[in-house]
Protein backbone atom coordinates (compact mmCIF):
# COMPACT_ATOMS: atom_id res chain seq x y z
CA UNK A 1 0.00 0.00 0.00
CA UNK A 2 3.01 2.39 0.70
CA UNK A 3 4.42 1.70 -2.51
CA UNK A 4 1.28 3.30 -4.36
CA UNK A 5 0.89 5.84 -1.97
CA UNK A 6 4.51 7.29 -2.71
CA UNK A 7 4.77 5.96 -5.93
CA UNK A 8 8.44 4.52 -4.95
CA UNK A 9 9.66 0.69 -4.80
CA UNK A 10 12.54 1.31 -2.06
CA UNK A 11 10.50 0.62 1.13
CA UNK A 12 11.85 -0.83 4.40
CA UNK A 13 10.35 -0.74 7.74
CA UNK A 14 12.30 -0.66 11.35
CA UNK A 15 10.96 -3.57 13.07
CA UNK A 16 7.45 -5.85 11.81
CA UNK A 17 4.11 -5.64 13.17
CA UNK A 18 2.08 -8.54 13.81
CA UNK A 19 -0.81 -8.79 10.78
CA UNK A 20 -3.38 -8.82 14.08
CA UNK A 21 -1.25 -5.71 15.80
CA UNK A 22 -1.99 -2.18 15.61
CA UNK A 23 0.26 1.20 16.31
CA UNK A 24 3.68 2.56 15.27
CA UNK A 25 5.50 1.08 12.19
CA UNK A 26 8.39 3.31 11.01
CA UNK A 27 8.80 3.51 7.09
CA UNK A 28 11.33 4.90 5.30
CA UNK A 29 11.08 5.65 1.56
CA UNK A 30 13.45 5.67 -1.02
CA UNK A 31 16.97 6.74 -0.26
CA UNK A 32 15.93 7.08 3.71
CA UNK A 33 15.77 3.10 3.59
CA UNK A 34 19.96 3.54 4.25
CA UNK A 35 19.01 4.82 7.56
CA UNK A 36 16.23 2.49 9.01
CA UNK A 37 18.93 0.45 10.78
CA UNK A 38 19.47 3.30 13.03
CA UNK A 39 16.09 3.60 13.75
CA UNK A 40 15.37 -0.33 13.86
CA UNK A 41 17.67 -0.64 16.84
CA UNK A 42 15.40 1.64 19.71
CA UNK A 43 13.54 0.58 22.47
CA UNK A 44 9.70 -0.54 21.93
CA UNK A 45 7.01 -0.06 24.00
CA UNK A 46 3.87 -2.45 23.25
CA UNK A 47 0.37 -2.91 25.30
CA UNK A 48 -1.87 -5.56 25.19
CA UNK A 49 -4.39 -8.08 27.16
CA UNK A 50 -2.77 -11.22 28.36
CA UNK A 51 -5.96 -13.97 28.53
CA UNK A 52 -4.55 -16.39 31.04
CA UNK A 53 -6.28 -20.02 31.29
CA UNK A 54 -6.32 -20.58 26.98
CA UNK A 55 -3.27 -21.15 24.94
CA UNK A 56 -3.72 -20.82 20.95
CA UNK A 57 -1.58 -22.30 18.50
CA UNK A 58 -0.68 -18.75 17.60
CA UNK A 59 -0.25 -17.24 21.03
CA UNK A 60 -2.78 -14.69 20.47
CA UNK A 61 -6.51 -14.58 19.68
CA UNK A 62 -6.28 -14.86 16.35
CA UNK A 63 -5.19 -18.64 16.61
CA UNK A 64 -7.45 -22.02 17.23
CA UNK A 65 -7.35 -22.76 21.08
CA UNK A 66 -5.06 -25.53 21.86
CA UNK A 67 -5.21 -26.62 25.35
CA UNK A 68 -7.17 -24.61 28.39
CA UNK A 69 -5.94 -24.17 32.12
CA UNK A 70 -8.03 -24.18 35.55
CA UNK A 71 -5.82 -20.95 36.84
CA UNK A 72 -6.58 -19.27 39.97
CA UNK A 73 -4.41 -15.45 39.77
CA UNK A 74 -3.39 -13.11 41.83
CA UNK A 75 -2.33 -9.50 40.80
CA UNK A 76 0.80 -9.69 43.15
CA UNK A 77 1.54 -13.23 42.10
CA UNK A 78 1.19 -12.08 38.22
CA UNK A 79 3.39 -8.96 39.20
CA UNK A 80 6.33 -10.95 40.51
CA UNK A 81 6.43 -13.73 37.70
CA UNK A 82 5.91 -10.88 34.94
CA UNK A 83 9.12 -9.43 37.26
CA UNK A 84 11.71 -12.38 36.76
CA UNK A 85 10.95 -11.93 32.95
CA UNK A 86 12.55 -8.65 33.12
CA UNK A 87 16.37 -8.51 31.84
CA UNK A 88 18.35 -10.52 29.37
CA UNK A 89 16.37 -13.73 28.69
CA UNK A 90 16.44 -16.35 26.20
CA UNK A 91 12.95 -16.50 23.80
CA UNK A 92 11.95 -18.78 21.15
CA UNK A 93 10.53 -17.07 18.27
CA UNK A 94 7.15 -18.26 17.98
CA UNK A 95 6.09 -20.39 14.92
CA UNK A 96 4.37 -17.30 13.18
CA UNK A 97 6.91 -15.25 13.33
CA UNK A 98 8.89 -13.83 10.23
CA UNK A 99 12.04 -15.53 10.97
CA UNK A 100 13.51 -16.99 8.80
CA UNK A 101 14.93 -20.91 8.53
CA UNK A 102 16.17 -22.78 5.41
CA UNK A 103 15.08 -19.76 3.82
CA UNK A 104 11.47 -19.84 4.15
CA UNK A 105 9.65 -17.80 7.10
CA UNK A 106 8.12 -19.55 9.77
CA UNK A 107 4.82 -18.11 9.23
CA UNK A 108 4.98 -19.67 5.58
CA UNK A 109 6.14 -23.04 7.00
CA UNK A 110 3.07 -23.24 10.30
CA UNK A 111 0.51 -22.20 7.27
CA UNK A 112 1.30 -25.08 5.34
CA UNK A 113 0.90 -27.40 8.51
CA UNK A 114 4.75 -27.91 9.26
CA UNK A 115 6.94 -27.43 11.87
CA UNK A 116 10.78 -26.41 11.71
CA UNK A 117 13.84 -26.35 14.51
CA UNK A 118 14.05 -22.70 15.65
CA UNK A 119 16.73 -21.48 17.99
CA UNK A 120 16.57 -19.62 20.98
CA UNK A 121 17.28 -15.99 21.01
CA UNK A 122 18.64 -13.59 23.91
CA UNK A 123 16.90 -10.29 23.90
CA UNK A 124 16.44 -7.64 26.66
CA UNK A 125 12.87 -6.23 28.27
CA UNK A 126 13.05 -3.45 30.38
CA UNK A 127 9.93 -3.24 31.87
CA UNK A 128 6.86 -6.03 31.94
CA UNK A 129 4.17 -4.24 34.06
CA UNK A 130 0.66 -6.14 34.61
CA UNK A 131 -2.80 -4.40 36.48
CA UNK A 132 -5.65 -6.54 36.58
CA UNK A 133 -9.12 -5.94 34.93
CA UNK A 134 -12.76 -6.84 36.02
CA UNK A 135 -12.13 -9.98 34.19
CA UNK A 136 -9.96 -12.48 37.20
CA UNK A 137 -7.80 -13.78 33.94
CA UNK A 138 -7.45 -11.28 31.91
CA UNK A 139 -4.56 -8.27 32.80
CA UNK A 140 -3.56 -5.13 30.90
CA UNK A 141 0.14 -5.19 29.99
CA UNK A 142 2.94 -2.78 29.28
CA UNK A 143 5.96 -3.66 27.79
CA UNK A 144 8.86 -1.74 27.04
CA UNK A 145 11.76 -4.00 25.30
CA UNK A 146 14.31 -4.04 23.07
CA UNK A 147 14.48 -4.88 19.14
CA UNK A 148 13.75 -8.85 18.43
CA UNK A 149 11.39 -9.33 21.54
CA UNK A 150 7.81 -10.95 21.05
CA UNK A 151 5.27 -9.95 22.94
CA UNK A 152 3.23 -12.87 22.66
CA UNK A 153 5.70 -15.49 23.88
CA UNK A 154 6.11 -13.23 27.09
CA UNK A 155 2.52 -13.94 27.37
CA UNK A 156 2.45 -17.42 26.85
CA UNK A 157 5.46 -18.21 29.06
CA UNK A 158 3.80 -15.66 31.75
CA UNK A 159 1.35 -18.43 31.64
CA UNK A 160 3.34 -21.01 32.18
CA UNK A 161 5.56 -19.56 34.85
CA UNK A 162 1.95 -19.20 36.61
CA UNK A 163 1.31 -22.80 36.67
CA UNK A 164 -1.10 -22.97 33.49
CA UNK A 165 -1.10 -20.86 30.08
CA UNK A 166 -2.12 -17.71 27.93
CA UNK A 167 -2.39 -16.02 24.99
CA UNK A 168 -1.89 -12.27 23.83
CA UNK A 169 -5.06 -10.00 22.40
CA UNK A 170 -5.58 -5.99 21.32
CA UNK A 171 -1.57 -6.17 21.22
CA UNK A 172 -0.72 -2.43 20.23
CA UNK A 173 2.80 -0.90 19.68
CA UNK A 174 2.60 2.74 21.23
CA UNK A 175 6.82 3.28 20.71
CA UNK A 176 9.36 2.19 18.49
CA UNK A 177 12.31 4.77 19.09
CA UNK A 178 11.66 7.61 19.38
CA UNK A 179 8.54 7.66 17.30
CA UNK A 180 5.05 7.70 19.76
CA UNK A 181 1.54 6.56 18.18
CA UNK A 182 0.77 10.28 19.10
CA UNK A 183 2.60 10.90 15.91
CA UNK A 184 1.35 7.76 13.61
CA UNK A 185 -1.45 8.18 10.89
CA UNK A 186 -2.33 5.41 8.30
CA UNK A 187 -0.69 4.57 5.40
CA UNK A 188 -3.54 6.87 3.56
CA UNK A 189 -3.00 10.10 5.32
CA UNK A 190 0.48 9.44 6.06
CA UNK A 191 3.16 12.68 4.59
CA UNK A 192 6.69 12.12 4.17
CA UNK A 193 9.04 13.70 6.75
CA UNK A 194 12.86 14.92 6.24
CA UNK A 195 14.96 11.52 6.30
CA UNK A 196 16.57 13.51 9.68
CA UNK A 197 13.61 12.06 11.73
CA UNK A 198 14.78 8.79 11.55
CA UNK A 199 17.45 9.63 13.14
CA UNK A 200 16.90 11.69 15.79
CA UNK A 201 17.77 8.89 18.39
CA UNK A 202 21.51 9.63 17.66
CA UNK A 203 23.26 12.72 18.85
CA UNK A 204 23.10 15.67 16.64
CA UNK A 205 26.12 17.90 15.08
CA UNK A 206 24.96 21.34 13.69
CA UNK A 207 27.40 22.38 10.88
CA UNK A 208 28.02 25.43 9.79
CA UNK A 209 27.46 26.41 6.20
CA UNK A 210 31.39 26.36 5.33
CA UNK A 211 30.77 22.78 7.23
CA UNK A 212 28.35 21.45 5.08
CA UNK A 213 29.58 22.53 2.06
CA UNK A 214 33.45 20.68 2.91
CA UNK A 215 31.45 17.70 4.06
CA UNK A 216 29.36 17.55 1.09
CA UNK A 217 32.73 18.00 -1.20
CA UNK A 218 33.99 14.60 1.07
CA UNK A 219 36.02 16.48 3.60
CA UNK A 220 36.40 15.01 7.00
CA UNK A 221 36.05 16.99 9.83
CA UNK A 222 38.25 16.79 12.91
CA UNK A 223 36.61 14.24 15.63
CA UNK A 224 39.07 16.23 18.75
CA UNK A 225 35.42 18.64 18.60
CA UNK A 226 33.24 15.89 19.78
CA UNK A 227 32.86 13.37 23.29
CA UNK A 228 32.06 10.08 22.27
CA UNK A 229 32.58 7.19 19.05
CA UNK A 230 28.97 8.57 17.53
CA UNK A 231 27.40 7.89 15.12
CA UNK A 232 26.24 11.27 14.85
CA UNK A 233 23.75 12.96 12.88
CA UNK A 234 25.07 15.88 10.77
CA UNK A 235 22.84 18.62 10.01
CA UNK A 236 22.99 21.74 7.60
CA UNK A 237 21.41 25.36 9.05
CA UNK A 238 18.32 24.34 8.00
CA UNK A 239 18.36 21.18 10.25
CA UNK A 240 18.55 18.91 6.66
CA UNK A 241 20.48 15.50 7.22
CA UNK A 242 23.74 15.66 5.68
CA UNK A 243 24.99 12.31 6.20
CA UNK A 244 25.30 10.00 9.79
CA UNK A 245 28.74 9.97 10.50
CA UNK A 246 31.18 8.23 13.03
CA UNK A 247 34.69 8.35 14.66
CA UNK A 248 37.56 6.71 12.79
CA UNK A 249 40.68 8.01 14.10
CA UNK A 250 40.95 11.87 14.45
CA UNK A 251 38.15 12.05 11.74
CA UNK A 252 34.64 11.63 11.44
CA UNK A 253 33.99 9.42 8.15
CA UNK A 254 30.90 9.06 6.61
CA UNK A 255 29.07 6.21 7.39
CA UNK A 256 25.45 6.51 5.71
CA UNK A 257 24.54 9.34 2.87
CA UNK A 258 20.96 10.17 2.56
CA UNK A 259 21.78 10.40 -1.03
Amino acid sequence: MARRRFGERRIGHAGTLDPSATGVLVVGIGNATRLLRFATAGRKTYECDIVFGIVTNTLDAAGETVATHDMRLDPSGVAEAAAAFVGTISQLPPMVSAVRVGGRRLHEIARAGQTAAREPREVEVYRFDTRPTDDPLVYRTRVECGAGTYVRSLGADLGAALGGGAHVRSLRRTRSGAFTVAEAAPVAEAVLREPAELVRDLGQIRLSGDETARVRSGTRLRADRYEGSGPWALVDPDGILVGVHERSGDRLRATVLPT
